[in-house]
This record gives C-alpha cells, sequence and structure tokens, in this order.
C-alpha cells in the first residue's frame, strides 16, 4: 500500500531496480519507452549486480579466505561496488586505476576504505587498460592470499545480469521488442542475450558502444569518458550477443546525458548518453508499438567535473562551444 516500507536484508538492496516509463525524451514517438533505472543500486550503479555476485561466489567456493586481500582493476563502477561489498564481508580491497578516472570515483572508493593503485600510461604502445592488468598481475605475485576478481572473463559477471534481464521481462509481461545496452567488459550485454535467447523472446539487442572500442573490431584509440567502450576486446565477447551496434563519440554522450537531464529530469552518467544518442539515431527503424528499453547504467553525480561541467565541456570540444550546447542537444 502506498505509504508502506519492508525491512530489507543488505543484499535486497543490489537489484530489483525500478523501470521507469519515459514520457518526454521522445514525446512524439509511436513507440513506449522505458529506463531501467540502475543508479538505484546501493553503490549507484548496474555493477554492483556483478561485483557482490562475483564475490559472494568466491567465498561460497573458498576461493576467497576471510580477511583476503581483493584486487580489481576499475574506471569507477567496479571498483566502487568491489569497495562496498568488500566493506560488507571484511576483506581488504586494492583498485587499480588509471588518470582518466573521475575524481568523484576517486573519492567515494576512498571513502569505501579501498586501497588505490594509480598507474598512467608510460608505454606509448600500451593502453591504459593494458597498464592496468599489468599491474593487478604485480600485486597478485606479492600479495599473499590476494584474489583477483577479474571482470573481464569471469562466467559470474554475466551470469548476475540474468536478474535484471528477468526483472524487465517480468514487468513488461515479456514483451521487450528492443533492448539497448551499453558494452564494456560485456558481462551486461551478454547476460541479457542469454537470458533473451533461453526465454525466445522477441527482443532486438541494440549494444552501444564507444567510437575507439576495440568490442566489435574497430580500432581503438583514446577516450575521455568512462563506462563504456575498451581498448581490448574483454574475453567475455562472444559473436552473435548484439543483433544491432552502434558507435558513439564522447561528445554524444555529453549531449545525450544533458538531453535526458532536460527532459526527464534524470541525472545520469556518460553510458547513459551514450544510449540516448544511440535511440535517437535508431528510432526511425523502430515500429509503431514497440516496447523499447535503455539500461541507465549509473548515476550522473560522478561525472559533474565533467559531462555537467561546462567549462569541461567548452575545453573538450571545440565543434560545441558551450554557448551552443542547449541548442545541439535540443537538435537530436
Amino acid at each position: 500500500m502506498p505509504g508502506q516500507s519492508e525491512v530489507v536484508e543488505w543484499d535486497n538492496l543490489i537489484g530489483s531496480t525500478p523501470l521507469l516509463k519515459l514520457d518526454r525524451l521522445l514525446p512524439d514517438a509511436p513507440f513506449r519507452l522505458y529506463a531501467k533505472l540502475e543508479m538505484c543500486n546501493l553503490g549507484g550503479s548496474m555493477k554492483d549486480r556483478s561485483s557482490l555476485r562475483i564475490l559472494k561466489d568466491a567465498l561460497e567456493k573458498g576461493a576467497v579466505k576471510p580477511g583476503a586481500t581483493i584486487i580489481e582493476s576499475s574506471s569507477g563502477n567496479m571498483g566502487i561496488g568491489l569497495a562496498q561489498a568488500c566493506k560488507r564481508y571484511g576483506l581488504r580491497f586494492i583498485c587499480v586505476v588509471d588518470e582518466r578516472t573521475n575524481q568523484q570515483n576517486l573519492k567515494i572508493l576512498r571513502a569505501l576504505g579501498a586501497t588505490l593503485e594509480m598507474v598512467s600510461q608510460t608505454d606509448p604502445a600500451k593502453s591504459l587498460l593494458e597498464t592496468r592488468l599489468e599491474r593487478v598481475r604485480e600485486l597478485l605475485d606479492t600479495i599473499p592470499g590476494s584474489y583477483w576478481t577479474n571482470q573481464y572473463s569471469n562466467p559470474e559477471n554475466p551470469a548476475s545480469y540474468l536478474p535484471l534481464m528477468s526483472e524487465i521481462d517480468a514487468a513488461l509481461d515479456g514483451k521487450i521488442d528492443f533492448l539497448f545496452c551499453a558494452t564494456g567488459t560485456c558481462g551486461t550485454i551478454r547476460g541479457c542475450n542469454a537470458y533473451v535467447k533461453k526465454h525466445h523472446l522477441p527482443t532486438t539487442v541494440v549494444a552501444v558502444d564507444a567510437i575507439g572500442s576495440a568490442i566489435f573490431g574497430c580500432k581503438p584509440k583514446p577516450r575521455l569518458i568512462p563506462g563504456h567502450g575498451t581498448a581490448i576486446r574483454p574475453p567475455l565477447f562472444r559473436p552473435g550477443m548484439a543483433d544491432e551496434v552502434i558507435h558513439v563519440s564522447d561528445h554524444d554522450c555529453v549531449t545525450g546525458c544533458r538531453e535526458l537531464m532536460d527532459t526527464e529530469a534524470i541525472l545520469a552518467g556518460g553510458s547513459s548518453g551514450a544510449i540516448v544518442t544511440a535511440l535517437q539515431r535508431f528510432a526511425p527503424h523502430i515500429p509503431a508499438g514497440a516496447n523499447v528499453v535503455l539500461i541507465l547504467g549509473d548515476r550522473g553525480e560522478r561525472y559533474l567535473d565533467t559531462i555537467y561541467d561546462d567549462n569541461w565541456v567548452a575545453e573538450h570540444f571545440e565543434q560545441a562551444p558551450i554557448q551552443q550546447m542547449k541548442e545541439v542537444t535540443h537538435a537530436g
């Protein structure tokens, strides 16, 4: 009943996120549009699901002993999810980050008790991700009893997103025609695709990737905004896990985030902005009456110094001066 609340366990604060009907982002669209609000997880992102599942699986199998040190490479959200889970289970956590990591994420990680290992790109032949992974391996070799959760190849990563798809399935009674999902480790999209295939849903899975990401065979190049895309094709990648692929730029992330904020009053992270732009481009191919779901991965507060900072935008995107940003955003 309205006004009632319930007492829940800590683990139950991760998952079962709201599915919100969006009625202002594309007000004239002939299809129905929904957003899966993964920023409503306890730690603020979809990565709370994978971090908790991976850690609990390792504890249950005995791969992680009480008081052990957990190590992971992360640009932010996975690190935050693991930091809070490690705090909950009394484990030490070392997060290997790089110079692109948002300052807000670094502050959250420190507040949750994580030890930060910062790496820089000293070898032009190596990407920052490769440099982070190299440091992870060095730490594993020097810290007895340490454990790498390895979000890039751990099968519990995609498995953790089966419940996400199940939640959407239940809310829409199986009528999911299009699903837009940002890609990084490929855990989310692979898990969602596996659910679609297993339950024979009539869903077109649309992968949203970054220009300069290697996931779908493009040549890697530097990117400003973390949260989707990667310099190395992840081991979790599988051919056919997406029916459509749309590549978007860093600038697209900015305009998409601001469009979402201006129309739906949702302050979301960079990958959500990428999804909004991808939706706008793909919209002409979506038939009337379809149900379309966007997975919005994290909170926008972590991007206040970048995406939502006018000075940062003006500095990094000469093709769209800040005084034109509002016009560019609403031009679609």
